[in-house]
């Protein structure tokens, strides 16, 4: 404790009559030599990241409970960025008209079907026998008929086979490759965008399936590979 003789006390100035070491400064020094303490700072960000993680973890528990957070409309924003109002997924249809009278005359060969629908689906051509890899459409009065786009697309093949007959194959959004052989009077180029519905040939003949007569053979292709059109048409 500091102490002072009372004459000397009477005899100093006001001014200097506070004691060296008073009461007020004694704050000061130990925040001083707290601060110069090596673990006082990190104890300080702990604490402040203490806070901070309860403050998360309050503002989680009160979403769960059915707080309902203010409306800022970015979250309407951001939907509407990521979800187009006219992004829609197109559903496939029959390369045929319902009133054309072309009916499905040939299965895809499904190497997992039973006996009876997989020689349904093989194909005789110079003595062999292969595996049919699309639909083939008919009429029953072996007449011609209109050939529509399945799905929306670019045409990026219109080509003569020496075997399928004429062909053209589209491109669709999905990655999928549409193809159209036995074609005949195709009336669509390279680079065209064509709806689903549009006309884009007319059925005829080709070699490899003779005895089919007057048709259309229709493929659907993934990754380059055939794959069952039955699995993506909608009739």
């Amino acid at each position: 404790m500091v102490t002072l003789d009372f004459e000397v006390i009477t005899k100093m100035k006001p001014e200097d009559r506070k004691p060296t070491g008073s009461v007020e400064k004694i704050p000061r020094l130990k925040w001083k030599r707290l601060m110069a303490k090596k673990w006082f700072f990190p104890a300080i960000y702990l604490a402040v990241a203490a806070l901070i993680l309860s403050l998360v973890w309050w503002y989680q528990n009160a979403q769960d409970m059915g707080v309902t957070k203010p409306n800022t409309g970015l979250e309407e924003l951001r939907q509407e960025e990521t979800t187009p109002a006219d992004q829609t997924v197109e559903q496939m249809k029959l390369p045929v008209n319902s009133d054309s009278k072309a009916n499905q005359q040939k299965g895809y060969y499904e190497e997992s079907g039973s006996e009876k629908s997989k020689e349904a689906a093989l194909v005789q051509y110079d003595k062999t026998f292969w595996p049919h890899t699309g639909l083939d459409f008919t009429r029953k009065d072996g007449k011609s008929f209109d050939v529509l786009a399945a799905v929306s697309g670019k045409v990026i093949k219109v080509e003569e086979n020496p075997l399928t007959g004429k062909q053209v194959e589209l491109k669709h959004k999905n990655g999928l490759v549409t193809v159209y052989q036995s074609l005949s009077n195709p009336r669509v180029q390279v680079g065209d965008t064509v709806e689903q519905g549009d006309k884009i040939a007319e059925a005829g003949r080709n070699k490899f399936e003779k005895e089919a007569g007057i048709h259309l053979h229709f493929e659907v292709r993934k990754d380059g590979k055939s794959v069952n059109p039955e699995s993506y048409l909608k009739n």
